[in-house]
């Protein structure tokens, strides 16, 4: 049997599992192309677990497009915040906007006029047409990809961009339309999420597929699926000041464009700066710094880099210019603060 006609036969036995074993998850309760689109987003680099809560939180003050629209953006990072990934929720707010103006205040049903959205690549893209219009559109992500390699025992690399295109257009020969094109998609993202898992053992014996998957039928499951190591991050070193003043602590703005864009952080310079140069450092900004508190030392890892951070506690007699002052109750419901910097944002509160 070739793969084609190993997943035509697979698809279905899929449907079945997931129809009779799902998760009563918030957004397949009411799977619109909304909502779909909301948790589709949060859950890319993201927990199920972590997702939920959030995402209760932001439909029940964003509960539309039209809502999503006209949010202003720093309450939209707001709402983002602890999530990550910021610029996710900045194209969420463009591809609001797009849809309002371009396509009738509805999205699109079709997967290839939903990748013009921002934000919305292949995956989205297909989730959102297979599971909320019932269109013949996969949605390969890492999940679904360990599940058809292991089920077809196929060596090829998921980390190579070559493999995801290659099992999309597989995929897209046999695809259902309708109800069970849902039934699919997340039936595919159940498996790879409950069974057919990435740590730990695989639990064959419970999974629909065990008489079908050839690397079970061979006993080799824990060769599938195969991905070249990642490039090592780079790390760079910073210093974070929570500087206070009466009260209020110092943020500033990073730049518009790269890392964390636009975000509100806590003072930082790079380097690991000593006490003196510490000191040395708001003076320069015309302020004064009583003897600084060490605040430990903290690491937030990146795709590409990690932040390996030193903190400083600097109560200021006199306000170093050049940055917002803040209470902590602005901070706990106003100021998006980005989860690089969670541990000395505890420390502010």
């Amino acid at each position: 049997m070739d793969d084609a006609a190993l997943l035509t036969e697979a698809l279905p036995v899929i449907a079945d599992w997931y129809a009779r074993n799902r998760r009563p998850l918030p957004w397949r309760e009411d799977p619109t192309a909304y909502h779909i689109w909301i948790s589709e987003i949060m859950l890319q680099q993201t927990r199920i677990e972590a997702v939920l809560s959030y995402y209760r939180r932001f439909l029940e003050e964003l509960p539309d497009l039209e809502a999503l629209a006209a949010v202003e953006e720093d309450r939209l990072l707001k709402l983002w915040e602890g999530l990550g990934y910021y610029s996710r929720a900045r194209n969420l707010k463009k591809a609001a906007g797009m849809v309002l103006s371009e396509y009738g205040g509805v999205l699109p049903r079709q997967a290839r006029e939903l990748k013009k959205l921002p934000g919305i690549g292949d995956y989205t893209a297909g989730a959102i047409a297979s599971i909320a219009y019932g269109e013949p559109a996969p949605a390969v992500d890492g999940n679904v990809l360990r599940v058809l390699t292991r089920l077809l025992a196929r060596s090829d690399d998921i980390a190579d961009p070559k493999t995801k295109k290659c099992f999309t257009e597989l995929l897209s020969g046999c695809y259902p339309a309708g109800r069970q094109a849902a039934l699919v998609t997340e039936g595919l993202m159940e498996l790879g999420e409950t069974l057919c898992i990435p740590n730990g053992e695989a639990r064959c014996g419970v999974c629909p597929l065990a008489g079908l998957c050839r690397a079970r039928l061979a006993g080799t499951v824990d060769r599938y699926p195969v991905k070249a190591p990642p490039k090592a991050r780079r790390i760079e070193e910073k210093t974070v000041f929570l500087l206070t003043h009466e009260g209020r602590c110092a943020l500033q703005k990073r730049p518009g464009t790269g890392l964390l864009a636009g975000m509100w952080e806590f003072p930082n310079w790079d380097g690991t700066l000593s006490e003196a140069e510490a000191l040395s450092r708001i003076a320069a900004l015309g302020g004064q710094g009583e003897s600084p508190e060490p605040l430990g030392r903290t690491k937030h890892v990146f795709t590409h880099v990690e932040w390996h951070m030193t903190g400083w506690r600097v109560s200021c007699p006199q306000r170093p210019e050049g940055f917002v002052w803040v209470t902590p109750e602005q901070l706990r419901n106003q100021y998006a603060i980005p989860t690089a910097f969670r541990y000395y944002l505890k420390k502010a509160l």
